[in-house]
């Protein structure tokens, strides 16, 4: 069996990191098992959905790396659910119903006040037709056929099918709803895993008995637990968290991927500079049923974390002009994103507006003596500070941070003898020379 998973957004807003979780394990789930990966665009809500939201979700998932095998949308495939619809009206699953939402939210206030569960009675199977509207369309679950599966992350699952009301699948205007488009077009594209939220299960129930009327054999369903904040509650800021504002904090994407791939799992969260062991330890039943949490503060850590691992090749286009391998080897263990790169550069290349401390003044001008004299060619830094501490008697703290703060304006950095040789005798001289 071909593994085909699918990421199945609605165009109508931007994807948060809910969606990209989501999207990821599907990506995963599929190059592990080799695979295919299908963007699905369910823009069958025509009012909500843009153009401009369908570029943003395809820009998104390519800045993340997350390479489509195939891409479809709802909204050219009318005729196939209009087809499937036809075949299951002609069956007796499909039936009109012609409440309106009024008459429908009365209804469930009554039963909620009688204690009972609010599920749709069926009355449209019996009542007269009004002739008044048009109307809507629901599936008619099978009372006789319990619902069950076993999920892959949550394990057993059972409904009972006379506990869940008849989905709408079709409004009165025609338009389609979620439920049996997305089940028609599963079994069209060959999907063979479903991975999503934990949010679609008893949808997943409902669909499990379309699957079933449509013929097919159900995929297999993993739902994963929703994301949480990292103060420990539902989150609306993770709503509205995207690629955009991550990229803006200087987040790299292969940090993301490795964040969300583990969060939820039994597993560390660990720097990697490719996805590949991501693909590898991909594993549902490693997941757990409680919420997982997202930390940006951890998101910060393992992007620094992956930036010091990451080569120059990785990130050369996206350095000042000028910056070589030795000076990115050299600043990288300070960095928390490739944009402070420019930052070290400006230390490096100057100018930098130091002032040195005036009490300073004898020692830095030894220091200009001795950096005069000494070969650059060898190790300037151990050099200088090896005769400076010979001809002043300093050592320790009091020889180095003034030399520091002469050299970068800084109190800290990368290591002196690896950042010295990049800034240069005529420039280290000069910097040396302030008081």
């Amino acid at each position: 069996m071909t593994v085909v998973t699918r990421f199945a957004p609605s165009p109508t807003g931007r994807l948060h990191v809910g969606n990209i979780r989501a999207a990821l394990h599907n990506w995963l789930w599929a190059r592990k098992h080799g695979g295919r990966f299908i963007l699905r665009i369910d823009d069958t809500d025509a009012a909500r959905s843009t153009e401009a939201f369908v570029a943003a979700i395809r820009a998104d998932l390519d800045w993340l790396g997350l390479r489509r095998d195939g891409e479809a949308r709802q909204s050219e495939r009318f005729a196939l659910y209009e087809a499937q619809f036809e075949k299951l009206r002609a069956a007796g699953r499909v039936y009109p119903a012609y409440e309106t939402p009024q008459e429908l939210d009365l209804k469930r206030k009554v039963q909620l006040g009688r204690g009972l569960p609010p599920v749709y009675d069926r009355a449209a199977l019996t009542d007269a037709a009004p002739t008044d509207r048009e109307p809507h369309w629901r599936f008619k679950l099978d009372h006789d056929a319990p619902i069950q599966w076993d999920d892959l992350i949550r394990g057993e699952q059972r409904f009972d099918p006379h506990l869940l009301s008849d989905p709408v699948i079709r409004r009165a205007d025609g338009s389609w709803l979620y439920l049996l488009p997305s089940a028609i077009d599963d079994v069209d594209m060959g999907i063979t895993h479903v991975v999503r939220g934990e949010d679609h299960v008893s949808n997943t129930a409902s669909q499990l008995q379309m699957f079933i009327a449509l013929g097919a054999t159900p995929p297999a369903f993993a739902h994963e637990a929703l994301l949480v904040g990292s103060e420990g509650k539902l989150s609306k800021r993770l709503g509205a968290l995207g690629c955009d504002e991550l990229r803006e904090e200087g987040i790299e994407p292969i940090a993301l991927l490795a964040l969300l791939a583990r969060l939820g799992t039994s597993d560390p969260v660990e720097p990697v500079t490719d996805t590949q062991p991501l693909i590898e330890a991909i594993d549902f039943g490693r997941f757990g049923r409680a919420p997982a949490r997202f930390d940006n503060g951890e998101l910060a850590g393992l992007n620094a974390k992956i930036l010091h691992r990451t080569d120059f090749e990785a990130v050369a286009d996206r350095l000042p002009t000028g910056m070589d391998a030795q000076t990115w080897a050299t600043i990288r263990p300070n960095l928390k994103t490739v944009a402070e790169a420019a930052d070290w550069w400006q230390v490096i290349e100057g100018p930098i507006e130091a002032a040195p401390d005036t009490g300073d003044r004898d020692f830095l001008a030894a220091a200009v003596e001795i950096a005069s004299e000494i070969d650059w060619l060898a190790d300037p830094w151990h050099t200088l500070t090896s005769a400076l501490k010979v001809r002043t008697g300093r050592s320790g703290k009091a020889l180095f941070l003034p030399l520091r703060r002469a050299l970068t304006n800084l109190d800290h950095g990368p290591d002196m003898a690896t950042l010295l040789p990049l800034i240069g005798r005529d420039r280290a001289i000069a910097r040396l020379s302030r008081l």
